[in-house]
Order: C-alpha cells, then structure tokens, then sequence
C-alpha cells in the first residue's frame, strides 16, 4: 500500500517530509502536518512500509535529499524501524514519533531511543502531541537559516508562553 499526497508545492519546494509507514497512523501525524501548513513549510506525505518497501524508502529519501528537503519526520508504529531506516540512509536531521499500538506505547518509543552510533534519530513524545512537537523541531531546525519562520516561531512561543500564563491566573 503506497501513496502519496503533496501538500504544498513539488518535491523541489518541499522542506519537511513526513513518513508513515502505514496509512493508519494519519490521523496522528495530521496534527503535525497542520502545524507546518500553519507556519507555511511546503511538506510531502509519503506512506512507505519499512518491512514491505525498504528499495523504495532508499530511492525515496535519496532523491528527497538531493531535491533539497531539509528534514524527514517519520511515525514509529508496531516495528517501529521506519526512522532508523530513514537515518541510516541520508544526512537529514530524522525525527521519530512513536505511535500508540495495541501492545504497548513503549513498543513504538524503545526502538527509537537504543539506535546504535551513527545513526541519529530524535525522537519525541508519543502521539499527536508527538507529532506537533516534531513538526515544531523541524520548524526550529528549519529556521536556523530562514529568519523569517524564526520570527513564525518566535511569535508563536511567545503566544503560546501567554496561553500557559493565562491559565495559571485563571
């Protein structure tokens, strides 16, 4: 089972790829996509199954390098193998965002916490508040030589540093 959804723009516009390797794990990573399309980062969805598609996740994320896509976000599910896959074949910043399963939600976070040296993966909270936090640190790392989605990410701290204030006073 493949596809594919561009989001905003062609593979030379794209910065941040986002890749699944089921397509039952999209109503989570959908709340990262949001957040990039809030903050205007051209984006790819790309379902490919580790286990079933390892020839296409190679020629994938090697031609998504060469097109100049900075970052890869990938869901980490029942095997959870996708981002070390991903990272053990580019040298893009690889995020990984553990999926509930039906085992555990430790089954989809410990994998991607014991990758072995030289094969670097960040990974964040489980979930859809994992999946906003990895399209933030995509945007964060994004921004490092884009100054105006820092000032984007800077309004958007400070906005959400008032949102936190404001409940504590309430």
């Amino acid at each position: 089972m493949r596809w594919v959804v561009n989001l905003v723009g062609n593979m030379d516009q794209i910065k941040v790829v986002i890749m699944m390797g089921n397509k039952s794990d999209s109503p989570i990573m959908a709340e990262g996509v949001k957040i990039l399309n809030d903050f205007g980062v051209r984006n790819e969805i790309k379902v490919l199954s580790a286990r079933q598609s390892s020839r296409e996740i190679v020629e994938y994320v090697k031609h998504a390098e060469a097109k100049d896509v900075k970052v890869i976000i990938c869901s980490a599910g029942g095997a959870a193998s996708l981002a070390g896959r991903v990272a053990a074949r580019v040298h893009l910043p690889v995020i990984s965002v553990p999926v509930k399963t039906i085992v555990s939600n430790c089954n989809s976070l410990l994998p991607m916490v014991k990758m072995p040296l030289g094969v670097s993966v960040a990974s964040v909270a489980i979930g859809k508040s994992g999946a906003k936090n990895a399209a933030l640190l995509a945007i964060r790392i994004l921004a490092l030589s884009d100054k105006v989605l820092a000032k984007k990410l800077s309004t958007f701290s400070k906005a959400q540093q008032e949102k936190v204030l404001k409940s504590r006073l309430s």
